[in-house]
């Protein structure tokens, strides 16, 4: 494609749309507008005739929806044990005691859980229960009565001597320390205020 100019003041402009001649005339046009112009029409035309295509509209893939039933429907439920419903389902046919027949510790015959007793033994059971309930009753009666008491050669008595002779002892050095009276002297002091002792005449 490209441009013509004719005296009169007209432009002539050939291109090619899809392979289709076409030819585009602007009557009038003035001195100064022609250069301007021309500029313009060269640069339209030398671009790609695919930038002035809208593009094709994209198509969206639909997304799949699924109805609860169809969701439930693809969830396999895991197969249950039939000798016991409550545990899933074994894979293979794995035999545990001939696996581990070789092992001392291994053990097919009463095992802990499956062991089937008869009134005797169960009556022989509740005895050494009760046994041990009491025992232990006893012994959580003593530690309470142990922890209760505040008199004796118990660890509660023995907290409190040993914080109120450390009160005394640090208020003995501050009076000793602001009067000049040692602790003996406070103590003789004390005592013959209590009449313990006589007058010093």
């Amino acid at each position: 494609s490209f441009p013509t100019t004719i005296n009169d003041g007209t432009i002539k402009f050939f291109f090619l749309a899809d392979s289709n001649p076409f030819l585009l005339t602007i009557p009038n046009i003035t001195d100064k507008m022609q250069s301007k112009l021309i500029l313009l029409l060269t640069a339209i035309a030398s671009t790609p005739a695919i930038a002035f295509v809208a593009p094709a509209p994209r198509h969206l893939t639909p997304k799949l929806i699924l109805s609860a039933a169809d969701t439930e429907a693809e969830i396999e439920e895991p197969k249950m044990n039939p000798d016991n419903p409550a545990l899933p389902e074994l894979k293979g046919d794995y035999d545990w005691d001939a696996a581990h027949a070789a092992d001392p510790d291994w053990i097919t015959e009463n095992v802990p859980g499956k062991i089937v007793l008869n009134e005797v033994e169960l009556a022989a059971q509740v005895t050494e229960l009760s046994k041990l309930e009491e025992m232990w009753r006893k012994e959580r009666l003593n530690e309470e009565y142990e922890e209760a008491r505040i008199i004796g050669w118990v660890d509660q008595a023995e907290t409190y001597n040993g914080r109120f002779a450390m009160f005394f002892l640090a208020v003995g050095l501050l009076t000793e320390y602001w009067t000049g009276i040692d602790i003996p002297g406070q103590i003789e002091e004390m005592a013959r205020v209590g009449g313990f002792i006589g007058p010093d005449y």
